[in-house]
């Protein structure tokens, strides 16, 4: 085998129904690396996935936030002003994270 860090070929037989098995199991962790699914089951005995999505919701809505508050900063600091309808428009950003929030920490077990 040409200069592969793994140069031991492993071989096994399964049947049909746990070839299924082991692709269903590979599906619910969004793999399709059947090797590095089967290397790492043989090795730590498990596999844990964890679901970000609700972090990355919550991580644009922060961002969103941060790019208000920037412009009204710029704004504050060129007027000498701050605008009601600035102050609202944060005080809705922030209430729609904490419901983000709100919502991720109601699905923890």
């Amino acid at each position: 085998m040409a200069n592969r860090t793994r140069d031991i070929l492993l071989k096994f037989f399964v049947t049909e129904k746990e070839k299924e098995m082991i692709y269903h199991k590979m599906s619910l962790m969004k793999t399709k690396n059947l090797s590095a699914y089967l290397r790492k089951m043989a090795i730590d005995g498990y596999l844990l996935f964890v679901d970000y999505s609700m972090f990355k919701d919550i991580c644009a809505k922060l961002g969103n936030i941060s790019g208000s508050l920037n412009q009204i900063a710029k704004r504050v600091n060129s007027t000498g002003a701050a605008y009601d309808d600035d102050i609202s428009e944060i005080k809705a950003k922030q209430e729609e994270t904490w419901r983000l929030v709100n919502r991720m920490l109601s699905k923890l077990p």
